[in-house]
């Protein structure tokens, strides 16, 4: 996770605390929603959306969303270890 480029990185701010990091240290986490119209003919029209949010990574930690991305990982390995 170190640096590609030289100089200063973006700060981004956290969405939990609002504190300010560095892009290249900030956790990115895509959050996906969908909404739906609640109509039950043909008419019914479902919408997804994705945002990406930033939190430091105290936040991060805190709400674990290091060990979802640790775990995603194993599955994704253990998937392509079946597959060969």
């Amino acid at each position: 996770m170190g640096k590609k480029r030289r100089g200063r990185d973006r700060l981004m701010t956290c969405v939990s605390c609002g504190r300010a990091v560095p892009r290249d240290k900030a956790v990115d986490y895509e959050r996906r929603s969908s909404f739906t119209t609640d109509f039950r003919d043909k008419e019914n029209v479902t919408a997804f959306s994705s945002n990406v949010e930033y939190y430091c990574i105290s936040c991060a930690k805190h709400r674990k969303i290091f060990e979802k991305k640790k775990k995603q990982a194993e599955r994704r390995r253990e998937r392509r270890e079946g597959r060969f």
